[in-house]
Order: structure tokens, then C-alpha cells, then sequence
């Protein structure tokens, strides 16, 4: 039990580094880019959310969808395909965060 607890703190504590560098970069960005410094602080920022939190979304989706699919393909192997279906569906939902990304920094 202890070691669990210690790998979540390092796992916290290396995303927690991982943003306070985005951070970084994105003040870079902003200062670099011919527009307003807040307004494409701001809108860097919002990109990096959008294509980090679904990449995010869609792992935790392939963890589940790819564990059922796995489960129901051990019983039945002829719904395989079917099961690529979803987990290529959850797949997807990285994809839309990073079409939003590039409309937001299409924007700046």
C-alpha cells in the first residue's frame, strides 16, 4: 500500500513540473507572437488544455474500452473487428482535442 501511495506522488509531482515548463513555454510564445501577449498567452494556454485534457480522457477511454473488448474477445473471438470499432471511437476523442487546438491557434 505504501508504494502505491509513493508512486502517485511521484506521478503528481512529474506532471506538476510538466505544467509549471508549459507554463514557461507558453509565456515565451506569447511574447514571441506578433499579437497582444495576453490574448495569445491566453490562447496558447487554452490549446495546450484542450490537447493535453483529451489526450488524457482518451487514454483513460482506450484503458476501459480496450479491457472490455479484450474480455468479450476472449469469449466470443468473431466480435473482434467490432471491438476495434469502439477502441478506434475512443481513440478519436484525442484527435477532436487537437482539431480544437489547432482552431484556437488558428485564432492567434
Amino acid at each position: 500500500m505504501k508504494v502505491k501511495k509513493i508512486i502517485l506522488w511521484i506521478f503528481v509531482l512529474v506532471i506538476a513540473n510538466f505544467s509549471l515548463n508549459a507554463f514557461s513555454f507558453v509565456f515565451a510564445a506569447a511574447e514571441a507572437s506578433s499579437v497582444n501577449p495576453g490574448v495569445a498567452q491566453w490562447g496558447f494556454l487554452a490549446a495546450a488544455i484542450a490537447t493535453g485534457l483529451s489526450a488524457i480522457a482518451a487514454g483513460i477511454a482506450v484503458a476501459y474500452v480496450g479491457a472490455a473488448a479484450v474480455g468479450a474477445m476472449s469469449e466470443k473471438p468473431e466480435i473482434a473487428g467490432r471491438a476495434l470499432i469502439y477502441v478506434g471511437l475512443a481513440e478519436g476523442i484525442a484527435i477532436y482535442g487537437l482539431i480544437i487546438a489547432i482552431m484556437i491557434l488558428g485564432k492567434i
